[in-house]
C-alpha cells in the first residue's frame, strides 16, 4: 500500500484503530525515521478520540498505556530491550489481557497475540506499507478499508474516523469529521442472507441497510427527524447519515420531563393516522414491515425463560414451568391480536432519541435505531418510552406521560379505546421488561458484558409495575412461583 504523505499514514492508522479489539497486537516494522511512532501516535489518538492527546515515544520508558476509548492501548518500543525475557517485566501479556498492544521494533522479542504486522519503508517522497496478519485481522482490516473507500466516494476523503458506541448487534457506527468540520455517521452493516440459527429473533429482524433506508424515508415523509441519508452503498452495507448529535431526551442519567413529553407527542402523531404496512423501498421496490405478532413476541420472550430464569434461579426452568409460561402468554397474545395496530419503532429509549434543541415542535426529537420497525400494537412504543430500559422513569412521570398520550389520542377525534390501550400497555410493558431481563442476562453470560447487569434492578421494578395490572394476574402468580425474591 502506497502512503503518499503523513496524512495518508495517519489515515491507515485510523483504519486499523476502527477495528482494534482487546487481545490484538499491532507490530510495526521498519528503520529509524520511517514513521512507526507517527503511525502509533495516530492510532492511539483515533482510539482515544483526542487529536491533541500527548503520545510521546516510549523509547526510554519502553511502555506507555492509554485507557481512553473503547479499548485500552499499550504502546511498546522494544529498541532498547536488553534481553527477550525483559518483555515479561514490561507486562505485554497483561496488556493483551485487558486491551491491545502497539509494538515498535517487534523483531527484538518473541511476540504472541492476534497479530497484524505492518512493515513501513520509504518510497519516494512517501512511504510504502506491507501488511500481513491473521485471518481474523485480514477480514477486519479489509472491511475497514472498504469503509474508507466508501467515504472517499462520498466526498469525505479527508474525514477523520472516530468510534461511536453502538448497540448490541452486528451493526457498527463511526463518526466522521472532515476538514471543514462537517460531521456525519457511518452505519456499517453487512447484509445477512439468512436468519441466525442461534437466535430465533433474527427471523423477524431486518437484515440489511435497505430496511433502514425505507423506514427512514417513511419517517421523514411525515415530518419526523430521522437522519438524512447522505450517501449509500447498499451492496456493501454502508450508509453515511446525518449526525443528530449525542444529546438525548435524558439529561445525565435522569429523564427530562419536557423532552419525554415531546417524545410522547411524536408517538401520538405516528398513531393518529393509518400507517401502511408496506413502504417504498430501494430500486423502486417495496419494504413490507414484519408483523409484531405472537411469533415475533414469543421469540423475544424466549430469552427470559432461556437466560434470565436460570441466571437468577441458578437452575434451568422446569418443563412444567415452561409449559405454564407459554400457556399464559398464548392467552395474552390472543388479546394483543385484536388491538389497535400501527408502526412500531421497536427500540424507543433515550439513547435512540436525540434531542435537537435547534428544531421546533415534534422535530426536536430525533429518531435512531428503527431499522427493525414492525407493524403491530401501537401501545408497544408507548410502554417502551414510559418504562425506558436505560433511564429510570419514576412512576409519577410514567403516569403523566401515559395520560398525555391518552389525551392526545382522544383529542384527534378518533375512536380511541382507553381501556383497551391500558390493558395492552400493561401486557407489552411486561413483555418488554421480561425480554430485556433475558437480553441482559445473555449478554453477561455469553459475551461477558457485565455492564448490562446494572440495568436489571430498574427493569425488575418496571416489571413489578406492569404485573400490578389485572390483565397480568396470571403472569404475576407465575413469577412469584418461579423466580426467587430480589432486592
Amino acid at each position: 500500500m502506497e502512503l503518499a504523505d503523513e496524512a495518508a499514514t495517519a489515515a491507515l492508522a485510523e483504519d486499523v484503530a476502527m477495528r482494534l479489539c482487546a487481545g490484538d497486537l499491532v507490530a510495526l516494522h521498519g528503520d529509524i525515521g520511517v514513521g512507526k511512532t507517527t503511525f502509533a501516535r495516530a492510532l492511539i489518538r483515533a482510539v482515544a478520540d483526542d487529536p491533541r492527546l500527548e503520545v510521546p515515544s516510549p523509547t526510554f520508558t519502553l511502555a506507555q498505556s492509554y485507557a481512553d476509548g473503547p479499548v485500552r492501548v499499550t504502546h511498546f518500543d522494544l529498541y532498547r530491550l536488553a534481553a527477550p525475557d525483559e518483555l515479561e517485566e514490561l507486562g505485554l501479556d497483561e496488556a493483551l489481557g485487558v486491551g491491545a498492544a502497539v509494538v515498535e521494533w517487534p523483531d527484538r522479542a518473541d511476540l504472541s497475540g492476534n497479530r497484524l504486522d505492518i512493515r513501513l519503508a520509504m518510497a519516494g517522497t512517501g512511504r510504502r506499507a506491507v501488511i500481513t496478519g491473521s485471518a481474523d485481522w485480514r477480514t477486519r482490516l479489509l472491511r475497514s478499508l472498504t469503509v474508507r473507500r466508501f467515504l472517499d466516494s462520498a466526498g469525505r476523503a479527508d474525514a477523520r474516523r472516530r468510534y461511536l458506541q453502538g448497540d448490541a448487534s452486528t451493526r457498527r457506527y463511526e463518526q466522521v469529521i472532515d476538514s471543514v468540520g462537517r460531521r456525519a455517521v457511518v452505519m456499517d452493516w453487512p447484509s445477512r442472507d439468512a436468519p441466525s440459527a442461534s437466535d430465533q429473533r433474527s427471523a423477524y429482524r431486518a437484515r440489511n441497510v435497505a430496511a433502514f433506508v425505507a423506514v427512514d424515508g417513511a419517517l421523514r415523509a411525515i415530518g419526523l427527524s430521522a437522519p438524512e441519508v447522505l450517501a449509500a452503498d447498499l451492496e456493501a452495507g454502508l450508509l453515511l447519515l446525518e449526525d443528530l448529535g449525542r444529546e438525548t431526551i435524558a439529561v445525565g442519567e435522569a429523564p427530562d420531563p419536557d423532552r419525554y413529553a415531546c417524545a410522547i407527542d411524536v408517538l401520538a402523531w405516528i398513531h393518529a393516522d393509518h400507517r401502511p404496512e408496506s413502504l417504498p423501498g430501494t430500486d423502486s421496490g417495496t419494504h413490507r414491515l414484519p408483523v409484531l405478532d405472537s411469533g415475533a413476541l414469543g421469540a423475544e420472550l424466549a430469552l427470559f425463560t432461556d437466560w434470565y430464569v436460570p441466571f437468577v434461579a441458578g437452575t434451568p426452568l422446569s418443563p412444567a414451568g415452561r409449559a405454564s409460561f407459554e400457556s399464559i402468554w398464548a392467552a395474552l397474545f390472543e388479546r394483543l391480536a385484536r388491538v389497535e395496530k400501527s408502526w412500531v419503532l421497536f427500540d424507543v429509549q433515550a439513547p435512540n432519541l436525540p434531542w435537537l434543541a435547534d428544531r421546533s415542535g415534534l422535530a426536536r426529537v430525533g429518531l435512531l435505531d428503527f431499522q427493525d420497525m414492525f407493524f403491530g400494537p401501537a401501545a408497544f412504543d408507548v410502554a417502551s418510552l414510559c418504562q425506558d430500559m436505560r433511564v429510570t422513569v419514576p412512576v409519577q412521570l410514567e403516569t403523566r406521560l401515559r395520560k398525555r398520550y391518552i389525551d392526545l389520542r382522544r383529542s384527534n377525534g378518533s375512536d380511541f379505546d382507553e381501556g383497551a390501550f391500558l390493558d395492552t400497555y400493561a401486557i407489552l410493558a411486561a413483555e418488554r421488561a421480561s425480554k430485556n431481563l433475558g437480553v441482559f442476562a445473555r449478554l453477561a453470560e455469553v459475551e461477558g458484558r457485565r455492564d448490562y447487569l446494572q440495568h436489571m434492578p430498574r427493569v425488575r421494578n418496571y416489571l413489578a409495575r406492569a404485573l400490578a395490572h389485572p390483565a397480568l394476574d396470571g403472569y404475576a402468580h407465575w413469577c412469584q412461583k418461579h423466580l426467587p425474591p430480589t432486592d
